[in-house]
């Protein structure tokens, strides 16, 4: 598949018919190597082939398969569903923050030269 990817990022980039060297040199940059054997296969696919053609062709074969997403409510698929418990938060009691400086400038009481 990746080297697949790679065929029609090049070919998305300009390159009509990219080679085997180019598809290899591509995926090199980022680290990934190359399984030779896939890349073979795919050469052989493709022989002769409009890709065009083919992932209009493949469009019309996923379109069999129908599309996900949720149920419409009610079914099955809600019995399965296991039951979401809700736990009320914890309250945290707030603690009084001291007044003035906090003692660093002498007693809090009003006594002081300030």
């Amino acid at each position: 598949m990746k080297e697949l990817a790679t065929y029609l990022m090049l070919q998305i980039g300009g390159n009509a018919t990219p080679s085997k060297d180019e598809i290899t040199a591509s995926l090199s940059a980022v680290g990934v190597e190359v399984d030779t054997a896939s890349l073979d296969k795919l050469y052989t696919d493709l022989e002769g082939k409009d890709i065009a053609e083919l992932m209009e062709a493949g469009k019309a074969q996923l379109a069999k398969f129908g599309g996900g997403g949720g149920s419409g409510g009610g079914g099955a698929g809600g019995a399965a569903a296991e039951e979401v418990v809700e736990e009320e938060p914890e309250v945290e009691e707030e603690q009084e923050a001291p007044s003035g400086g906090g003692g660093l400038f002498g007693a809090d009481d009003a006594g002081g030269d300030y």
